[in-house]
């Protein structure tokens, strides 16, 4: 096995894992991982592989909610289908910005997702609201709003979603965590489809990603078990982790935006 191939699955096991022993937020890595590891050339590249990547594994966990009856199909399919027009357009226009800046807003969004898996979580109680004109149009604009964020970055957009649609519906928790993971996959395959369509998805690449990310997810989730007592404190080091990436990122990408 050559040494591309097992960085690339290296890769894809670190963004499995974290995502099965915390529960979202390893995504966030994808893009990173396969830029200053693996050693793809083109940020446009990593973001469009990353996504096709991400697009995978919310597909698989978004089946394993369904099974267990976490999902709100109706409210799921509709959030999806208006999301997957902002992802398409986030997706056009992260295509047409320069490589080098998107990957320096890319580390700005990291310093705001690190800061976010910072803040304890609290236990929210659901109130249901009535389907009315307002509510349709509140979940709407969540939807186009996270879907554009999503196509944007290459991202999941989980952090996004999952509070959006607990504000908007008041779904419990549960189901919207289940119900979002048909919008991340949704999201992250349109914006794969549409950076494939400029020839900017390794399909190998993402292939190798995906398989170590499933080995990574079992493991984690295996893993978490065990350490779900101590789940704030590995949040918050993974939000250390998160910033330190941030900041190479900006690091190598502050020529982009500040000429030297």
């Amino acid at each position: 096995m050559s040494t591309s191939v097992l960085a690339a699955v290296g890769s894809g096991g670190i963004v499995g894992f974290m995502l099965g022993l915390l529960g979202g937020g390893g995504s966030i890595l994808a893009t990173p991982l396969l830029l200053y590891v693996v050693g793809v050339a083109q940020p446009h590249v990593a973001i469009g592989t990353g996504a096709l990547a991400v697009s995978v594994n919310a597909f698989v966990n978004f089946a394993s909610h369904a099974f267990k009856g976490h999902v709100w199909w109706r409210c799921a399919a509709v959030f999806s289908a208006l999301g997957v027009i902002g992802a398409l357009a986030g997706s056009s226009l992260g295509k047409a910005m320069d490589g080098d800046r998107l990957i320096f807003l890319f580390g700005i969004l990291m310093v705001i997702v690190g800061v976010l898996m910072l803040k304890p979580r609290k236990a929210l109680t659901a109130e249901c609201r009535p389907v009315d004109l307002r509510m349709c149009l509140s979940t709407a604009a969540v939807a186009l709003a996270a879907g554009a964020a999503s196509g944007f970055f290459g991202i999941g957009g989980g952090f996004l979603i999952v509070p959006g649609l607990m504000l908007a519906t008041g779904m419990p928790m549960i189901n919207a965590i289940g119900t979002s993971l048909l919008s991340v996959g949704a999201f992250g395959l349109a914006t794969a489809l549409n950076y494939a369509s400029s020839g900017l998805v390794d399909w190998w690449l993402a292939a190798e990603f995906i398989g170590g990310g499933i080995v990574g997810g079992v493991l984690g989730m295996l893993l978490a078990t065990r350490l779900s007592a101590y789940k704030n404190v590995l949040n918050r080091l993974f939000a250390a982790l998160i910033f330190v990436v941030a900041a190479y990122i900006l690091y190598r990408n502050l020529g982009a935006v500040v000429p030297g």
